[in-house]
């Protein structure tokens, strides 16, 4: 089990950027790279949705809604993954999840914030 834990979320008004960071801080490096990382939201009364992976060798999957405007990378030697959201809408409103997942493994953070209102 991987624990996870995410930070950077908050209120930002439409057209405004946000990074969120996921590390895992008692990972070693041995374990975390080879990990499929990924992002994941859920607003309210809604099901929780992909919005971007990244996998060990680095290749990136998107959410059409996101692509274009969201980049996911990670840094393997921080145990880090990061999402920079950009060009924000009303729309990417809600708790947005780190996922790690590895073989039968798949390991959740607790979820942060991401409000964009005017």
């Amino acid at each position: 089990q991987v624990r996870l834990v995410e930070s950077g979320g908050g209120s930002v008004q439409p057209g405004g950027s946000l990074r969120l960071s996921c590390v895992a801080p008692r990972a070693i490096t041995s374990v975390f790279s080879p990990l499929e990382m990924g992002w994941y939201r859920q607003a309210p009364g809604d099901q929780r949705e992909l919005v971007a992976t990244i996998a060990p060798d680095f290749s990136t999957v998107y959410a059409d809604s996101v692509k274009g405007r969201f980049t996911i990378s990670r840094d393997n030697s921080r145990k880090r993954v990061l999402l920079q959201m950009n060009s924000l809408k009303p729309e990417d409103t809600g708790v947005y999840y780190c996922n790690a997942q590895r073989g039968g493994s798949n390991d959740w953070g607790q979820g942060t914030q991401v409000t964009v209102s005017s």
